[in-house]
Parts: C-alpha cells; sequence; structure tokens
C-alpha cells in the first residue's frame, strides 16, 4: 500500500509540475552577415534605462559560426525593449574605436537603423507581449 500511495504521489507531482504555464516571452535573435569568424558576438536586452548606458537587462555572448550567431532571451517579461549587438573581434568585451571615433567594429541594433550617429532608442525599440518574438539583426 505504501508503494502505490508513494507511486501516486510522485505521478501526481509529476502532473502538476508538467502543468506549470512558462513565465515571460523568448527572443530570438538571428545574425547571419559576420564578416569573418574571429572573436565573439555580445550581445544585450535593453530597456529604455539601461540603452547605451551600460549592461543590459540580459546579456550574452556567443562564438561565431560561419558568420552567423543565434541568440535567445528567454523569460522576457512584458514592455518595451531594444538589442544592441556588438562583433567584438578582439575580445576584449568593448568596441574599439578609430582615432576618429569611428567604430572599428561591426554592431547593429534591433530595428536595423543605419543612420549615421549613435544609435537611439526610439529607433531600435519594439514590443515585447505574450508571444515568442524572432528578430534579425544586421552588421
Amino acid at each position: 500500500m505504501k508503494t502505490v500511495t508513494l507511486a501516486l504521489s510522485f505521478l501526481f507531482v509529476s502532473i502538476v509540475a508538467m502543468a506549470q504555464e512558462r513565465t515571460g516571452t523568448k527572443i530570438t535573435v538571428t545574425i547571419d552577415n559576420i564578416s569573418n569568424n574571429e572573436g565573439k558576438v555580445l550581445a544585450s536586452l535593453h530597456t529604455m534605462d539601461t540603452f547605451m548606458k551600460g549592461p543590459g537587462v540580459q546579456n550574452q555572448e556567443s562564438k561565431i559560426e560561419n558568420g552567423k550567431v543565434v541568440f535567445t532571451f528567454t523569460g522576457v517579461a512584458p514592455g518595451t525593449y531594444a538589442i544592441m549587438a556588438l562583433h567584438d573581434a578582439n575580445e576584449n568585451n568593448r568596441m574599439d574605436y578609430q582615432s576618429n571615433g569611428m567604430p572599428k567594429e561591426s554592431y547593429g541594433m534591433s530595428g536595423n537603423d543605419m543612420s549615421f550617429g549613435p544609435p537611439s532608442f526610439s529607433a531600435s525599440k519594439f514590443e515585447v507581449g505574450g508571444d515568442d518574438l524572432e528578430l534579425t539583426i544586421r552588421f
């Protein structure tokens, strides 16, 4: 009898565990036009408060394979976000600049705004609701 009760208890716990809903949205980001496989790509998910001010609310890095990387941000709460990505070719975890102030390394933002000057949150932002998202960023 103890064995049956124990087995039923495990079954009940398993069913309850599988019935739990996942929380947050999943955002999958693909970057497929990286010029070479040197270094790594850094990507960060930002709110308006963190954009261009340091680390994002989620930060990731990935080695490059065949000029492509894929990032997945999970558990993202509904709201307005932007994604910044950098090809860190020399793996020093920061963007390097030429003497005239132009970036030496490729970068991209959600929204794929290619205007001159520093990126803006308004051009890069997107809304997260309940549905998972798939985005492509171009360098």
